[in-house]
């Protein structure tokens, strides 16, 4: 299965995020309690959970609502404090669902020892992600970091309740997709005064995480700080346009405010039939390399990380004869390849296409044993497959090039003994 988290339309908060999760299918009155016992040695919220109507699109609006306006962690909190003050939750929560002399008060929430220390996990990460972000924009050491807008008793609901949801629904153990997050504009007030939107913090945690944002469609803030973190730790890609998919459920998190569009994060579940992997697509043009330096160039390439080199013929200005250099990049072979491209090309300019994304058919490896004239031969053969459905069945060329050499054989007869074997083993009944 596949998530899509689809910020496109209003931006992503927390509570967003966590209605959204109430909307796929989460308990409810386990999420309010979970988030409400969360957030008590924050100085306690009361979460509120219905179903309303935005802008025409039915969507589930999770409120947080502080207990205490007059605690001090709900105006100023040090990230040291907040990571203690956590630690000391995870030990309470632990000592009353497994400690059989406590009131056991999460009767309800139906979660094991390692699954609430990855909750917990996760959202320290969400957090040390806005706080090396407010570090960043501060200046300050992360011992200095104090939260003024994040760090209150609905934040730290709001981000365990995201993460929570994210759990009961084992989105942990599916592919989860994000698409471009619109991040609002204009200004906003905040304890340190006037601040552009996006705000600081949350240019600060999108920076260099690959993923992709844009400003609008209004004046306001859209994608919070929290959102953002939230957003970047439970992905794991992201993508311009919704891949190839066959929806299973749509879920819709309504924000606070009313806009003259929807306010909702839709996000989606589906299967995909073909897989689809993001990749880097990089070309250059070369018309100064002999044929020995174009092939130790494509050898070159491949045992770097190129996933895939083309060299293709073109004519040049000056109907000059030359070449297009095509190399498929995963992405973190990309700033190896084009280093290695400048050296061995000297080329002045390379164009990359990112975050392009093909469809993959699921392979697998399967190692048979074949009878050759006679002889056992081992053959490793590359299966493709789209869902369950055989689509080619390979032998490995390596593989046949041996036997052909040390057999003394055509190659071509030892790739049809092959072929015909595979298709023997794999043909339907």
């Amino acid at each position: 299965m596949v998530v899509i988290i689809d910020p496109q339309n209003a931006g992503i908060s927390g509570n967003m995020l966590a209605g959204a999760f109430v909307d796929l299918g989460v308990n409810p009155e386990e999420m309010k309690e979970f988030m409400e016992f969360v957030a008590n040695d924050f100085g306690g919220v009361n979460v509120h959970i219905n179903k309303i109507v935005k802008s025409g699109i039915q969507a589930t609006y999770l409120e947080v609502e502080l207990k205490s306006k007059d605690n001090i962690n709900n105006h100023s909190i040090s990230y040291k404090n907040l990571l203690k003050i956590i630690d000391n939750v995870e030990k309470n929560i632990l000592d009353t669902k497994f400690n059989s002399n406590k009131l056991n008060s999460f009767i309800h929430i139906n979660l094991d020892k390692e699954e609430i220390n990855e909750i917990f996990n996760i959202s320290k990460n969400v957090f040390e992600r806005i706080a090396n972000a407010e570090s960043k924009v501060h200046g300050k050491s992360l011992d200095e970091i104090h939260f003024h807008e994040v760090g209150a008793a609905d934040a730290v609901a709001d981000i365990f309740g995201s993460v929570y949801g994210y759990f009961k629904l084992n989105f942990n153990k599916e592919h989860v997709v994000g698409l471009p997050i619109a991040l609002g504009g204009g200004t906003t007030d905040t304890f340190h005064g006037r601040i552009p939107i996006p705000a600081p913090a949350t240019v600060a945690i999108l920076n260099n995480s690959g993923a992709n944002c844009f400003g609008g469609p209004v004046n306001q803030e859209l994608a919070t700080p929290t959102g953002v973190a939230l957003y970047l730790e439970l992905c794991d890609e992201f993508s311009d346009f919704l891949s190839i998919l066959k929806t299973t459920k749509v879920a819709y998190g309504a924000g606070k405010k009313n806009l003259d569009f929807p306010n909702v994060l839709r996000i989606i579940t589906g299967e995909e039939n073909v897989k689809s992997q993001a990749i880097d697509v990089i070309e250059t043009n070369i018309d100064h390399l002999s044929g020995e330096m174009i092939g130790y160039l494509f050898e070159k390439l491949i045992g770097v990380g190129a996933s895939d080199v083309a060299i293709i013929p073109i004519i040049m200005k000056k109907n000059r004869p030359g070449q297009i250099l095509k190399v498929i990049s995963r992405k973190d072979k990309t700033e190896k390849l084009l280093s290695t491209i400048f050296k061995e090309t000297g080329t002045l300019g390379i164009r990359v296409s990112e975050n392009t994304h093909r469809g993959v058919a699921n392979r697998e490896f399967v190692s048979l044993d074949v009878d050759v004239n006679g002889k056992t031969e081992k053959i490793t053969f590359k299966l493709g497959f789209i869902g369950n459905e055989l689509i080619s069945s390979r032998p490995e060329y390596e593989d046949l090039k041996r036997i052909a050499i040390e057999r003394d054989m055509p190659l071509n007869e030892v790739m049809e003994i092959a072929n015909f074997e595979i298709k023997k083993r794999f043909s339907p009944i």
